[in-house]
């Protein structure tokens, strides 16, 4: 029972600090595909991936063992907070297939499609990955009272 409520309070940060390298790694790998760097952009967004599945388990076992949550922030922040919080869940399960097409075309050699889907991947790749940082930031930094 200790083990899971030290989860619940050690995973929302971990899971932060996973999503905010997620998002580095993601403005990297672009950069450097915009250079034509084509070496190091696929070792960049090799680690995207990596930190992103290790974000994805966390994510998982946190929402497993954490008590149902209620966001306790200010009312009139509250249409604020969950349309970013519905938003954020709704690509994020929209992103998570897209992400593994992307990477499957390109570590497949298909980099014509793999260009055609990561246009839409990245931006909302991107989206997700800052947004979890600020839903945190709201949970834990701005609204302590609700952690």
């Amino acid at each position: 029972m200790e083990t899971t409520a030290t989860l619940a309070a050690i995973l929302p940060h971990v899971n932060a600090v996973l999503n905010g390298v997620s998002t580095v790694l993601l403005i990297t790998g672009f950069a450097l595909i915009r250079k034509g760097n084509r070496t190091a952009h696929r070792k960049v967004m090799i680690a995207a991936l990596i930190v992103s599945s290790v974000f994805l388990a966390c994510y998982l076992l946190y929402h497993f063992t954490a008590p149902v949550f209620v966001y306790r922030g200010p009312e009139w922040s509250r249409p604020v907070y969950f349309a970013m919080l519905i938003s954020h869940v709704v690509l994020a399960t929209v992103v998570t297939p897209m992400v593994a097409v992307t990477a499957w075309r390109s570590l497949h050699g298909d980099f014509v499609r793999h260009r055609a889907i990561a246009r839409w991947t990245f931006p909302i790749w991107l989206y997700v990955t800052v947004t979890g940082v600020v839903i945190y930031a709201i949970l834990y930094h701005l609204t302590p009272t609700a952690a």
